[in-house]
């Protein structure tokens, strides 16, 4: 049985460990309120550029943008978007998993797919098990801005265009909310499914669709990279927050189950003294 040193020592540790989990906690509840309200907040921007978007390239009718049409798959690319950090339950290694499982089934070898990682976890994960990571990206802001991942969604646009992959997955988790995320897969590249999804509306526009889709089309892509991040990011931070709740409550479960355990044995303690006493003293009479 542990000496009520050893007790006392655990459940002071203990303390100190559910007071920094209180704190993170604490933190990211403000990080997931403003992060939930950004996600939302870029939503109506999505759906307008994807309606403008679609209603030109849908209204053409002889545009033949690289970025609508399909073309025979050699390589397919998968942008997987995960956090820097841990202590976040299972919000990385349920689309890790995810990723990877799909992975092993679609493909035989490393020259089939091509991975960006955006986050320190997924990167190192891939990278660790010889998978060909063909660009990474970590230190993505708590509250990301347009122009900060700008480069980043240009860079996959532009691999996208170069032929390094020919069609592209996106791969991030979708918040529900503060205590449900789930993972969501999305074909980003080629955009060949706008029409499903949008409604139309008739426009008058210079000089012609062609131009005028050589800036839409890229920009409509990048601001889905965004949008699959921000709501990313509300997931991590909903995630880290319940996980840092959960852990505070089994710490605090932790030291009352301690607590009655060293007052168990200091009881036990102080009885078996008093018996000793009563015993020397009935000893000298």
């Amino acid at each position: 049985m542990a000496s009520l040193r050893d007790i006392k020592s655990r459940i002071t540790s203990t303390k100190k460990t559910s007071q920094i989990t209180k704190a993170m906690e604490m933190v990211s509840a403000a990080k997931w309120n403003r992060g939930v309200m950004n996600a939302k907040a870029f939503v109506p921007y999505m759906e307008k550029i994807q309606e403008v978007t679609t209603s030109v390239a849908m209204g053409s009718k002889n545009s033949n943008h690289p970025m609508l049409n399909s073309r025979p798959v050699k390589k397919t690319g998968y942008l997987v978007i995960t956090s820097d950090r841990g202590l976040a339950g299972a919000y990385n290694s349920n689309v890790i998993r995810q990723v990877y499982q799909t992975i092993q089934s679609r493909h035989k070898s490393n020259d089939e797919f091509a991975i960006i990682a955006i986050g320190r976890v997924g990167r190192d994960f891939f990278q660790k098990r010889g998978m060909n990571v063909v660009l990474d990206i970590v230190g993505i802001a708590d509250q990301p801005s347009f122009a900060e991942i700008q480069d980043i969604a240009s860079s996959t646009v532009g691999m996208f265009s170069d032929g390094t992959f020919d069609e592209l997955y996106l791969y991030y988790s979708h918040y529900i909310s503060a205590i449900s995320q789930e993972v969501n897969e999305k074909k980003l590249l080629p955009l060949t499914d706008m029409a499903a999804s949008a409604k139309l509306t008739s426009y008058e526009f210079e000089p012609d669709a062609e131009t005028i889709l050589d800036v839409l089309l890229p920009q409509y892509a990048e601001s889905l990279i965004y949008g699959a991040l921000l709501d990313s990011k509300a997931s991590e931070h909903a995630a880290r927050m319940t996980a840092m709740r959960n852990a505070t409550d089994n710490a605090k479960e932790l030291i009352n189950s301690l607590s009655l355990s060293y007052n168990r044995a200091r009881q036990a303690a102080i009885t078996q003294e008093i018996t000793e006493i009563v015993g020397g003293a009935a000893a000298l009479e």
